[in-house]
């Protein structure tokens, strides 16, 4: 990416001879700044105060910048070893105190800056476009100070932004776009939420959020019922439909979701899913991201039906599992905030796996010893131990993943294919699908966990799919 030598020192030259100016002190400031990443380290604190994508863009370009200043001063600088520009012809008012002794090529500010914006602008777009006229002029202030050619920071800013995007290949972001879902015809529209019964779970979501509040101001005249030691949410529910509920609604966390879900079916109502848990997988997936989303299609009546499966006639929207999967998803939760998603991941099945016990499961007639059984609610992306969305919620499909234990050295494959990104390549690792899936365990009973629920244990397990739900969405034509 280097330009032309000849094109590199005339722009240097053009770059030295340039007036003295009030930028000068600014540009040489701003230089000293992002020396060892001490600017985008503050930025990405700023950033991690906020939940959401901007923590996550924080993290993403934090460790964008790390790998990329390992790559620059391990591996370029020492493989090309281009020499410092000469300073002779530059004004002694730009030049830093302490000029560097490395090598030139590629410039590691520019990379570092590169990568940052870069990772940033992968989650929040808008964020990325605002801060990338910063990390340039970091760039540019490298060769205004005089201790870079211009080619310098050209293959640096390359550098970053193509480490940044790598990052996709462990850690893939999100897509904007909600899931496939078959529109639905049947769903009243409820005039300030008349006719509505909505159970909170008030232990859902941040500390300092009342969902309650916000529902009765949104929907004055919908009947919100707060959970107690005493009534869950299908008991709830359950009276509410028996009262002559025209529709249900639930604002948790999934596993209240899939509670409502159960509800729901059984009576043959819509279901109003308003986010207020923690992650809301199943509304992010069907394009539920604020309450004031599921409260617009209850309004204008407006909906969608998705698929739902069961495991034993419990009905689950997102993911089963047997084995140790919901313990390694409850430790990469909780790491995730401080490593980010792929290391936390890394980690959680390196503590899991170091303890945990095989299973020996009869699957569809076939023995296999796993350490982890997951069943998803139609085909989930990316694939591997951290699957994260659904590109759709409508193909009629089990997704079944696991992870073998009869291969030698199993728990360290299984920790190094997920530290490296490619354990949907490992053998240790298996997939299909299937519409119907019966499991045996012939290592006793076993618990199952379905949408961060635990159930009954049991030595047989019959996955299948159920009726579609009809869940209130807009949607555009």
């Amino acid at each position: 990416m280097a330009l032309p030598r000849d094109l590199d020192a005339r722009l240097h030259a053009l770059v030295g001879g340039l007036p003295t100016s009030p930028a000068d002190r600014w540009l040489r400031r701003l230089s000293r700044a992002a020396d060892k990443g001490k600017l985008w380290v503050v930025v990405a604190a700023l950033l991690a105060t906020r939940r959401g994508a901007l923590r996550r863009g924080a993290v993403r370009g934090a460790g964008s910048m790390a790998i990329t200043s390992a790559v620059v001063n391990a591996v370029l600088k020492p493989v090309f070893r281009r020499g410092r520009p000469q300073t002779g012809g530059i004004s002694a008012d730009r030049l830093l105190r302490r000029p560097p002794t490395s090598t030139s090529f590629p410039s590691g500010h520019s990379a570092s800056a590169a990568a940052f914006a870069t990772g940033l602008a992968m989650e929040v777009p808008l964020a990325g476009a605002a801060l990338a006229p910063l990390a340039l002029t970091v760039g540019y202030s490298r060769v205004h100070v005089g201790v870079h050619y211009p080619g310098d920071v050209v293959a640096g800013l390359a550098v970053g932004a193509g480490v940044a995007a790598a990052t996709q290949h462990w850690w893939r972001v999100r897509p904007t776009e909600p899931a496939r879902v078959r529109q639905a015809h049947e769903a009243p529209a409820l005039p300030e939420g008349e006719g509505l019964a909505v159970a909170v779970n008030p232990r859902s979501g941040p500390d300092d959020y009342d969902p309650a509040e916000d529902i009765r101001r949104l929907l004055p005249r919908a009947r919100v019922l707060e959970l107690t030691e005493q009534a869950g949410v299908a008991e709830l529910l359950g009276a509410a439909a028996r009262d002559g509920a025209r529709a249900l609604g639930v604002a948790g966390g999934d596993g209240s979701v899939a509670a409502a879900a159960a509800v729901a079916l059984e009576h043959g109502l819509p279901l109003a899913v308003i986010p207020a848990g923690t992650l809301n997988h199943f509304a992010r997936d069907v394009g539920l991201i604020t309450p004031q989303d599921a409260v617009d299609a209850v309004l204008a009546g407006e909906a969608v039906t998705v698929d739902v499966a069961e495991v034993n006639g419990t009905p689950f929207l997102n993911t089963s599992s047997i084995g140790a999967y919901p313990d390694m998803v409850r430790r990469r939760d909780r790491l995730s905030g401080r490593l980010g998603k792929w290391l936390a991941l890394t980690v959680a099945a390196a503590q899991v796996l170091r303890t945990g016990t095989p299973l020996q499961l009869e699957v569809d007639g076939r023995p296999l010893r796993v350490w982890i059984l997951f069943v998803g609610n139609c085909l989930y992306t990316p694939r591997g131990l951290s699957p994260a969305w659904r590109p759709r919620l409508e193909d009629g499909l089990l997704d079944v993943q696991y992870l073998r234990a009869d291969l030698r050295f199993g728990r360290t494959r299984a920790v190094l294919a997920t530290l490296l990104g490619v354990s949907e390549h490992s053998r240790s690792y298996g997939k299909f699908t299937a519409r119907e899936l019966r499991v045996r365990s012939g290592s006793g009973p076993q618990r199952v966990a379905f949408d961060g629920e635990m159930g009954a244990a049991a030595t047989e397990f019959l996955f299948r799919k159920r009726p579609p739900l009809t869940v209130y969405c807009c949607r555009s034509a």
